[in-house]
Order: structure tokens, then sequence, then C-alpha cells
């Protein structure tokens, strides 16, 4: 029998980063299509695969009984062969042995494994908010939500939470299967009253306090209210801190957070500010997907049989990126971006072909 054709990906296109690689590796496992993915990272300050990367990779490879060629630190290509319909199922744990990313982890593994008919639970150690990622509560409460909408059922335990340098945080999270996503038509950019959730560990009481204050502040400043609003203090090996502001229905969308972090010599009223700019950024144009859920949903909707269509603020290189990498993997798949004339918004339309 003819191996089947492995298909190329240029990990340095667009905006070269790490969610090329998790996207390939994804589309790859759900497909049984093999993949090659070349100059991993070429433009970013650390070229190549980082633990973070390599323990997404590992993961889900491992589930599939896929054979994976080069996979180490710094290595800038990377070969997949996932084993046709072979899953290795039941509970794991992986430690991903740093702060590194648990929600970027878990966005390679929680579509390859639902949308392939398969259900999960896995036990994550490592960062579950850090920089250049989406907080777990942003999974949990955001991401969740909108992929319960096309069929994607996943939910999150946080143990611990983990932050920069030491990590240590632990998520649990149980994945169900999904036999066929369903298109999506998140058009509806009408107003749902936000939520606030703040978490700080290691640190004062009143820095989650003046977090939440201050994301009140700038929302009550662009005419948005909130009334509902919580503050928690959890154990972690390192001192840090989030916050989310969020909207989300289950009713076409909106499905919109914004999300921050807090650093050392960063003040926890920037952290708020930051987190609300980003929700408001999305909820003053009406949009029914911020931008980084915009990126997130390419995956399941390039597998969906029929057109989607969403609104969001903003077309990041994430977004376009995202959807140049699917449409090479998914044989058929086809996408347009649109802005109406005047308008602060794109709509993207899939149109899916698995």
């Amino acid at each position: 029998m003819k191996p089947p054709t492995i298909i190329k990906i240029d990990g340095s296109q667009g905006e070269g980063g790490g969610q090329i690689l998790r996207t390939a590796i994804s589309l790859s496992a759900v497909t049984g299509t093999p993949v090659e993915i070349t100059g991993i990272r070429a433009k970013r300050e650390n070229p190549g695969l980082r633990p973070s990367h390599l323990a997404a990779v590992k993961v889900v490879a491992d589930l599939f009984g896929a054979k994976v060629e080069n996979l180490q630190v710094g290595a800038d290509w990377v070969r997949f062969s996932p084993a046709k319909g072979k899953f290795a199922g039941g509970p794991c744990k992986v430690d991903i042995g740093t702060a590194g990313s648990i929600s970027l982890t878990l966005m390679a593994a929680i579509p390859a494994v639902s949308l392939s008919g398969n259900s999960l639970e896995i036990e994550i150690t490592g960062g579950t908010d850090v920089r250049a990622s989406p907080t777990i509560d942003y999974l949990r409460y955001v991401v969740s939500e909108a992929y319960r909408s096309v069929g994607i059922k996943f939910s999150l335990d946080v143990l611990k939470r983990g932050y920069y340098p030491k990590g240590g945080g632990i998520v649990k999270a149980t994945i169900e299967p999904c036999g066929e996503p369903a298109p999506a038509e998140f058009v509806n950019g009408r107003a749902v009253a936000p939520r606030i959730t703040s978490v700080c560990s290691q640190l004062p009481k009143h820095v989650a306090e003046r977090q939440i204050s201050s994301a009140l502040l700038s929302l009550e400043k662009s005419g948005v209210k909130c009334t509902n609003y919580t503050a928690s203090f959890e154990t972690a090996l390192s001192p840090g801190t989030s916050v989310l502001v969020y909207s989300v229905s289950d009713f076409g969308g909106p499905f919109v957070g914004g999300d921050s972090i807090g650093e050392v010599g960063k003040r926890a009223e920037q952290v708020g500010q930051e987190a609300a700019a980003r929700y408001l950024e999305s909820t003053l144009a009406e949009a029914a997907v911020d931008p980084f859920l915009a990126d997130m949903l390419v995956l399941p909707l390039c597998l969906a049989k029929g057109v989607s269509r969403y609104r969001t603020s903003k077309v990041t290189e994430h977004l376009r990126t995202n959807l140049q990498v699917a449409s090479q993997i998914v044989a058929g798949c086809r996408y347009n971006i649109a802005q109406p004339p005047g308008k602060n918004e794109s709509v993207i339309t899939i149109e899916g072909a698995y």
C-alpha cells in the first residue's frame, strides 16, 4: 500500500509561532495525515522547539501512537506521522517540567481527542497563567463555552495555580467525544453583562481586589456595567496573579474575554485595566468573538461539514496563519476574511471539508 503523502508546513510563515506547530499536529492526529513542519519559530528570539511546544507534541503523539522524528528542544523541524485508528486513551499525567503553558498544551490535545471521537482524562503540571498564553480561566470560561456550541465538550479543574518561574500548577481536564463538529454562526454581538474573576497567590489580598476595582472603573468609563465579580486566593509555588473580564452566551454569542497577568513591577491597577481594555475592544465593536478565540475556532470549524461564519473585532496574524495552515492540511477547506465598509470588525467565513 502506498504511504500517505506528507504535507509540508512552513513553520516560519505568517506570525511564525508555536501555534502553527500545534494546529498542524492536532489536525494530523484527527485526519491521519502525516505532516512535516520546518522552520519552527524561525523568527523568534529563541527559535526552534521550546519545552512547552515539545510537551504539546509529545502528548498528542503518545495519545495517537504517532511516530515523531526530531522531537527535541531547539529542533527547527519535526515530522509527525499518526498511527491510523490508534488511540491510547485512559487517564494520563503530563509534567511540562517548566512554567510552560498548560493552556496551550490543552489547546493541542482537546480538539485532537474530541474531534477524533474519543474521550480522555488528563492531568497536566506546568504554568496556568503565564506570558504569551491565554490564562487557564480564559479556557474554562470562554473557550469551553464556544467549543461547546460547536460540539466539543470539555471541563477543567484547577487543582493548583502555576506561575513563572517555578510553575507547578496542576490542571485536570475531562474531554468528551465529538463525532462531527457543527458549523457555527457567531455573528450576534448583542450586549451580555460581563463577569470578572481575579486570582492571586502568595500576594496580599488587596492585589486581587485592586485588579477588580480598576477593571470595573475602566468598564464604567465606557458605559459598561458589571455587578458579577469574584476574587480568589489560591495556592502556588511562585507568587502570581491574573484577571479575566468576559461575556458568554449560549445563543450564538458573544464569546468574548480579556485577560491579563501580573508581573514584577506591574501594578495591580494596570493588570485590571489591560484585561478590561482587551474585553472592551470586542464589546464596543459589537463583535461576537474576540480576536484570540477567532484563532482557536479555526481548527474545529475547518472540519465541520458546512459553512461557518463569525464576527471578530480584529484579524490577527495568528488568525490568518491558522486559516492558511488548516487549508493546507484539510483538503477542500476554504476561507474568506471580509471587512464591511465603515465597520471596525471583520467577518470570517470557513467552509469545512472533512
